[in-house]
């Protein structure tokens, strides 16, 4: 993240959900007992769209894999546990809730991490830690900007004097400050407007403003639905990206027995996905109310990486996005990332369920080869080794009346997974190939000039058989 991120000029200044003061925490915590059945509570707060968190939220939920680690726990010890599951738009509000004591377990991407760091950690009975990783991107491109399919803005150099809508704190304007500030157009030269993701989603399709920068899932949910087209994508940083556990540590003192499950919880759910991606994201598009298409546009091959060790790289990419904090206010403790961050639960866990936390941390990647896919009306997805055999197997799907139910190709030069029909598409020579953005295809035409532009309905009817 650069260092030198100024303060843009906002719409609305007033950013309700992280200015929590701590004169109104309350001085309960969460975790309340029932006299009557002697049962206690444990507060989740997750976010059911948001794919990078769904081994910590969506589909630890619909599995039940928390509250079956719970009832292993209530076998050995007698202590009975019931689970409230909170779901936000955003991290802001899940930090919020912990800073007050009315929630215990959160999940949410990394600036909102650092925020939650940042306001919690100026009490010590507030304070919180990191305890895992929910999904990451090395290159960073969970993040993007759309706009509307017919507006002539073609890359972040087009956003200077325009209106983009961006959740302050949120990751997604965090990656739109560094775009901006790598491609040498001043903050305030942009009019951003502070709006939770489905107000700005509207006010991109009402004209009201000209771009919209957000976190997955809402750029490809836009862009699927035909209502956005892809001008930025955050993997153009290099930069990590990530999501993550984070829970108070009173709480995690208190209460070790729950953090171990939590966790013990995540990693089950985490290897349910890997193994089953596809069903994996029906089952999320299902408890989210998201089309399944984009739920695994990120969580099949090649997408988010769900690996949930805390490695020094993504530990090295927060550090670097401090910076961020001071572009959009001031905040009253620099996190300290040493003690914020603590994988000892996690590696206990790990351990705990036959794993080896150590492999974790020098795998590489998502689970799955990053490759082309075609996933057809049955259950059935076929693997493809390029754009060009992606293309060859809707054609053929085309010529046999098998329906296809999505195509994905992978950018040969971001690694981003990304929307067969929505992709820029380059004919080199008797190849074909796809990217997530003009900007990424011009990059690989100065290295390939006879590459040349081609429609995706032009490259499905020349491609030879």
């Amino acid at each position: 993240m650069p260092k030198s991120l100024r303060t843009p000029r906002l719409r609305r200044l007033v950013i309700p959900a992280i200015t929590v003061t701590i004169a109104i925490i309350a001085t309960g915590c969460s975790l309340s007992s029932d006299e009557s059945s002697d049962t206690t509570q444990v507060v989740v707060g997750y976010q059911s769209k948001t794919i990078n968190t769904v081994t910590a939220g969506t589909l630890l939920r619909a599995r039940g894999d928390l509250e079956k680690r719970l009832d292993e726990v209530t076998k050995k010890t007698g202590e009975r546990y019931s689970v409230r599951w909170e779901d936000y738009d955003t991290g802001a509000p899940i930090t919020t809730g912990m800073i007050a004591g009315k929630v215990d377990i959160g999940s949410m991407g990394d600036y909102p991490l650092l925020i939650n760091g940042s306001r919690a950690n100026t009490n010590p009975a507030t304070a919180t830690s990191i305890l895992a990783i929910t999904g990451s991107s090395p290159k960073g491109s969970l993040n993007m900007v759309v706009t509307k399919p017919d507006s002539p803005i073609n890359s972040v150099n087009d956003l200077r004097g325009k209106r983009v809508s961006a959740s302050v704190g949120s990751a997604g304007h965090g990656t739109l400050l560094a775009a901006l500030t790598r491609a040498g157009i001043p903050d305030t030269d942009v009019d951003i407007s502070n709006q939770q993701p489905q107000v700005g989603s509207s006010a991109l399709d009402a004209g009201k403003v000209d771009a919209l920068a957000q976190f997955v899932a809402w750029p490809g949910l836009l862009v699927f639905q035909n209502k956005a087209r892809l001008v930025y994508d955050g993997a153009q940083l290099g930069i990590p990206t990530l999501h993550g556990t984070v829970a108070r540590n009173a709480f995690a003192k208190e209460h070790p027995e729950v953090i171990d499950a939590f966790l013990k919880a995540q990693l089950d759910s985490t290897r349910a996905l890997a193994a089953d991606p596809l069903g994996a994201a029906q089952t999320v598009a299902e408890h989210s109310g998201l089309p399944p298409e984009v739920v695994y546009l990120y969580n099949g091959p090649g997408g988010t990486d769900f690996n949930p060790a805390l490695k020094p790289s993504l530990i090295a990419a927060l550090d670097g996005d401090k910076a961020y904090l001071k572009s959009i206010g001031s905040f009253p403790n620099p996190v300290d990332l040493t003690t914020f961050v603590d994988d000892s639960a996690l590696r206990r866990a790990v351990a705990g369920t036959g794993g080896d936390y150590t492999a974790l941390l020098n795998r590489v990647g998502n689970e799955s080869v990053a490759v082309g896919e075609v996933w057809y009306a049955s259950t059935e997805a076929v693997r493809a080794p390029d754009s060009t055999a992606v293309l060859r197997l809707v054609q053929a799907a085309k010529t046999t009346g098998r329906k296809v139910t999505a195509a994905y190709i992978t950018d040969p030069v971001l690694g981003t997974r990304w929307f067969a029909d929505h992709a820029v598409w380059l004919r080199d020579g008797a190849s074909y190939v796809a990217f997530t953005t003009e900007d990424s295809a011009h990059t690989y035409q100065r290295t390939h000039p006879g590459a040349v532009t081609v429609s995706y309905r032009s490259a499905l009817s020349e491609v030879k058989q």
